[in-house]
């Protein structure tokens, strides 16, 4: 497993790092690093939001027992479960190797950022979708440049800022 790791890594770092050569002058690694790696979950997550939207909940609610989801919520929330842990993996091992924090509590800061950012899409969806009856997808993706200003600024200097002597 661990050989795995490592060559993913590597591969990883090795594509994201090809194409930061012609924007070397003008942004610094970590933040190509994070936009890259943060481009690439976010399409994995919006490419799962859309297919879970019209093929897994068909455009209609779910029923959980007393419960019902509109199908935009649910495919955010189906989405989530799969974009969490591969955006925990690029942001630990991509974007922000050289912080000090162990593992662990990497995961619980990066999991409070994730619920806040959830927290954000939920929250802005039912405002585009149900308030303003913007289409789902369109919204989705508006909502996801919106919490990635706030993902971006929070991860870089909370969450996964690097270890500092005192």
């Amino acid at each position: 497993m661990e050989k795995l790791h490592r060559w993913l890594r590597e591969l990883i770092l090795n594509i994201i790092d090809f194409f930061y050569k012609p924007f070397k002058k003008y942004i610094p690694l970590q933040t190509f690093r994070y936009a890259a790696a943060g481009g690439v979950n976010t399409v994995f997550d919006i490419t799962l939001f859309t297919l879970s939207y019209h093929y897994v909940f068909h455009a209609q609610n779910l029923n959980i027992g007393p419960l019902t989801l509109s199908p935009h919520i649910a495919s955010l929330f189906f989405a989530f479960c799969f974009s969490l842990p591969s955006g925990f993996y690029l942001n630990r091992y991509i974007v922000f190797p050289q912080s000090g924090l162990k593992g662990h509590h990497q995961l619980m800061r990066y999991i409070i950022v994730v619920i806040i950012c959830v927290i954000f899409n939920f929250l802005f969806l039912k405002l585009f979708v149900d308030y303003f009856g913007w289409y789902p997808t369109p919204s989705k993706i508006l909502t996801t440049v919106l919490v990635i200003i706030f993902s971006y600024t929070s991860q870089t200097y909370y969450f996964f800022r690097a270890k500092t002597e005192e």
